[in-house]
């Protein structure tokens, strides 16, 4: 298969729906869904079951027991029943544009990883999309999402779907060319090079650390900001936790001092 998509989840079966919808519709077919689930109870496993059946390959569901937040464990646990040689990872709270996985395939290129973007609904927004805004896709209609709940501003020139645009808004975006967990891709063998995911980050940029270790292995970035769209479903973020946070920005400083590239507590426990 060309790719392995990873989704991240936890206790979100309306938004995740939405989601595998997403992807029921895409128009690469070749690809596997694998579901890294932090912990979500019983309802997330029946959707998954509904869902498998829509696809060329069966979704591998990755789940774990509900420990707090655990995102990098179960995102290793999940790269590790992979069957793809290149990995895409993004969330269950994101609905991918129909050439979404057909954008990433596109751009991969040998020593790069991607760095997409989302376009971030408020909860109006979210709630109101419904199963047919997402197959005639409808929902990534600029003036669709106008009419239902957006404020129009700058940020909506994203989900202008023009080849040409694109190609000019990503090599003049001041936007920095980050690993992001909601829409970016990369070789397996470049991920597996630097022990994948720190397990010892909690929530705040655990991803973006993954793409400084990235950086410091010799892997470069690209933007595909405006090519790879996927909309964004509102939600709170009861985990957040500042001084984890503050424990995740000395750990990054850290990594950036010393040009760490392969942590010990990833992948596997060195």
């Amino acid at each position: 298969m060309k790719t392995s998509v990873i989704i991240t989840t936890y206790n979100s079966v309306d938004w995740l729906r939405k989601v595998l919808i997403g992807y029921s519709v895409q128009n690469e077919i070749d690809f596997e869904l694998v579901i890294a689930d932090d912990g979500s109870k019983k309802e997330t496993k029946q959707l998954i079951d509904l869902f498998s059946s829509k696809f060329k390959y069966p979704i591998i569901h990755v789940w774990q027991e509900d420990n707090g937040f655990q995102k990098c464990k179960i995102l290793n646990k999940a790269i590790l029943e992979t069957h793809s040689d290149y990995l895409l990872f993004t969330d269950g709270d994101c609905i991918p544009r129909k050439d979404f996985i057909q954008k990433h395939l596109k751009h991969q290129q040998k020593g790069y990883f991607l760095s997409g973007g989302y376009f971030k609904l408020p909860l109006k927004s979210s709630t109101t999309i419904k199963d047919d805004d997402i197959v005639s896709q409808k929902c990534f209609s600029i003036y669709w999402l106008i009419k239902n709940g957006i404020s129009i501003s700058f940020k909506i020139t994203k989900l202008i779907n023009n080849d040409m645009f694109a190609r000019i808004m990503n090599s003049t975006t001041p936007t920095k060319r980050t690993f992001n967990g909601h829409n970016s891709s990369v070789f397996k063998n470049d991920l597996l090079a630097i022990n994948g995911f720190n397990q010892n980050m909690h929530y705040g940029g655990l991803d973006r650390e993954v793409g400084e270790r990235l950086a410091h292995s010799g892997i470069l970035s690209k933007q595909i900001r405006y090519d790879a769209i996927c909309l964004h479903l509102h939600h709170e973020r009861g985990y957040v936790d500042l001084d984890k946070i503050k424990s995740n920005l000395a750990i990054r400083r850290y990594n950036l001092q010393h040009r760490i590239i392969r942590i010990k507590n990833g992948l596997v426990s060195e």
